[in-house]
């Protein structure tokens, strides 16, 4: 039977973020690479997550068509299938697509609400929903459950390291993303009042959020132990972020519509589970 395959994607989690923190399951799975995702916010960079297209390794005097070529090379060695036509993945694009032709029960758990059920990411999930609660990873643990004879892949969308990185209620501040802005676009332009801006955080602050976002990696990588006892020895990992994130480094904070190498730089790591 191939591996399962369990994808985790650790929203925001920047590279040093990670490197700050304390992951001994994390530390059992592999060495971690800074690498660089492929966007600077969500939205794209699970579109391209979810076309099999992890974030890269950004090599000089080398085509970027040889990057692609390797990067999907990879998946033979991940689910251990050695005749994995890479043709299946035109025209669909689609890694979902490839694994339930291959067999696979897809099941997705998202926290951020750009990639709730009702976008595009849901096509070919066989199962796909967005969770109640935006720091829920324990809750994504306690619903995993593996088939016998019946290869399963998971993808994990964890908000726990998203802005404002929250976890047992902490008084930390707010500011809307994408989704709290489509929200609150309606009754703004109605006012005809325009928008509001929000005082930008001081350095205090900003170092605040930056190791609450480093306790937030320590929590999930808690939680990651307890996956692990609930799968077989033939699952395969990868644990990664789906872009970085500013903490006044520049004079920025946050992630989107941002330039800076601080918001592409994330950890990437994979292996099998640890025996």
């Amino acid at each position: 039977m191939p591996n399962h395959l369990v994808q985790i994607v650790m929203d925001s989690c920047r590279f040093d973020s990670y490197q700050a923190a304390t992951t001994p399951n994390m530390d059992r799975l592999g060495q971690a690479e800074q690498r660089y995702s492929y966007a600077s916010w969500t939205s794209p960079s699970h579109y391209t997550m979810l076309m099999g297209m992890v974030p890269h390794t950004s090599p000089k005097n080398v085509f970027a068509s040889e990057v692609y070529k390797q990067d999907f090379a990879r998946w033979i060695d991940r689910l251990d299938v050695a005749d994995l036509s890479f043709k299946t993945f035109v025209p669909y694009l689609s890694l979902p697509k490839v694994l339930q032709d291959l067999g696979y029960e897809t099941i997705a758990r998202v926290s951020m609400p750009v990639l709730n059920q009702t976008t595009s990411m849901n096509r070919y999930f066989d199962d796909y929903k967005l969770m109640p609660n935006h720091n829920d990873f324990k809750s994504m643990v306690a619903e995993v459950e593996f088939e016998e004879d019946e290869p399963r892949f998971y993808f994990f969308n964890l908000g726990e390291t998203h802005y404002p990185y929250m976890l047992n209620g902490e008084d930390m501040p707010r500011v809307s993303g994408v989704h709290g802005v489509f929200k609150e676009m309606d009754a703004m332009l109605k006012s005809g009042q325009g928008a509001v801006a929000s005082k930008f955080f001081d350095e205090g602050e900003m170092q605040r959020l930056h190791k609450q976002q480093i306790h937030c990696v320590e929590y999930i990588d808690e939680l990651l132990g307890q996956l692990y006892q609930k799968c077989p020895e033939n699952t395969y990992f990868i644990v990664t972020a789906d872009h970085g994130e500013l903490f006044g480094e520049e004079g920025y904070f946050g992630h989107g519509p941002v330039m800076h190498p601080k918001c592409f730089e994330v950890p990437f790591l994979e292996g099998l589970r640890p025996g």
